[in-house]
């Protein structure tokens, strides 16, 4: 009877659940793009919704719980019971990675565990809708007091996130070590002793730089190939790489300054973007005055660059996501308008 009091009601708990899914999955992919601190309150939001979901579902499985025993199961009582799973799942992996958790699996690990099974839910609960769909409108009958009830939900759900901070300050776990992104710190100031990682397939053979060149090409007056023993670390630049896959590692880079090589190749008045290309295909591209102040490096911390971690150049992109900061940067193209095609050459380049 309490619990009754304190929660919405059932209809409007089940579109609940479906706002809390729906946030999450687009607040989840919009924190791969999340890397300054301004753009911080995509993943607050984020957060918060996973605490909203976890006070609700308890209540949906509560609700439903006389419908699971064995005779009275049916194909899609089964799969709303796998969803609930998932969903757990989901949830329990991205609080245990809060408070410091780790999981070895292999190549990888609890974050990609938990991003794994948060993708998993949304097919799921779609599927579960078709045969539980019903009118939104169902959910408003509950009036002012779901709306204060879901008010009451979000409150405790912004508090109960920012309480996990001081709790894991005060536990002294590998949770309080994380960045505004979430990502905890690996090998900062430490040269190529940090993470390898790299974008779904990209695995190349080393790069044998006295048969690699790079190339900067396109809406350019002046269109110039430069060997490796042309291009001098003369430029520096301290930023944090903040890879999607759950670290963080400051560094200090070396190498060629891109605007200094645009000025060289002297783009023309349409130039807008800026690709970089890798050997294995991968592509990303930055707005032109992003470009000119990001850096090619050649050097990490003053060592010469490790193949896993792009030799002989990768991009240093501050502010970027690591997925953006491409590896083994063979060409630099300007162009008018960005390549739409890139988005999808970052999911097969290196097959």
């Amino acid at each position: 009877m309490a619990l009754r009091r304190v929660t919405p009601t059932p209809r409007a708990v089940d579109w609940g659940l479906f706002a809390a899914v729906a946030t999450l999955l687009a607040t989840g992919v919009a924190t791969a793009f999340a890397g300054i601190p301004s753009r911080a309150w995509i993943i607050d939001i984020h957060a918060v919704s996973g605490v909203v979901l976890t006070l609700l579902l308890p209540v949906k499985l509560h609700r439903v719980s006389h419908r699971v025993a064995p005779s009275r199961l049916t194909g899609a009582r089964v799969l709303s019971v796998g969803l609930a799973v998932v969903a757990l799942g989901a949830l329990g992996t991205g609080v245990w990675w809060i408070f410091g958790g780790t999981l070895d699996l292999g190549p990888w690990g609890l974050f990609h565990l938990h991003v794994a099974l948060g993708l998993l839910v949304p097919p799921l609960l779609l599927v579960h809708l078709r045969s539980r769909f019903y009118s939104p409108a169902q959910a408003t009958r509950g009036g002012r007091r779901d709306v204060l009830r879901y008010a009451g939900l979000v409150t405790a759900g912004a508090l109960l996130w920012r309480v996990q901070g001081p709790v894991n300050d005060a536990l002294d776990s590998a949770g309080a070590d994380r960045r505004f992104t979430g990502s905890r710190e690996e090998g900062t100031d430490d040269g190529n002793r940090f993470p390898v990682t790299s974008w779904v397939a990209d695995d190349p053979d080393p790069v044998d730089a006295t048969d690699w060149s790079l190339s900067v090409a396109g809406r350019v007056a002046h269109e110039t190939s430069y060997a490796a023993s042309e291009l001098s670390p003369v430029a520096t630049e301290s930023a944090v790489l903040d890879c999607t896959s759950g670290w963080y590692s400051g560094h200090e880079w070396q190498g060629v300054r891109v605007g200094d090589l645009l000025d060289a190749a002297d783009p023309d008045d349409a130039a807008a973007w800026v690709q970089f290309r890798s050997v294995t295909g991968y592509r990303w591209s930055l707005p032109l005055a992003e470009a000119r102040d990001a850096v090619l490096a050649t050097h990490v911390d003053g060592e010469r660059l490790a193949h896993g971690h792009g030799y002989p150049l990768r991009l240093v992109a501050p502010g970027r996501r690591g997925f953006q900061w491409v590896k083994w940067v063979e060409s630099v193209r300007v162009s008018k308008r960005r390549e739409l095609g890139e988005w999808l050459a970052i999911f097969v380049s290196g097959l």
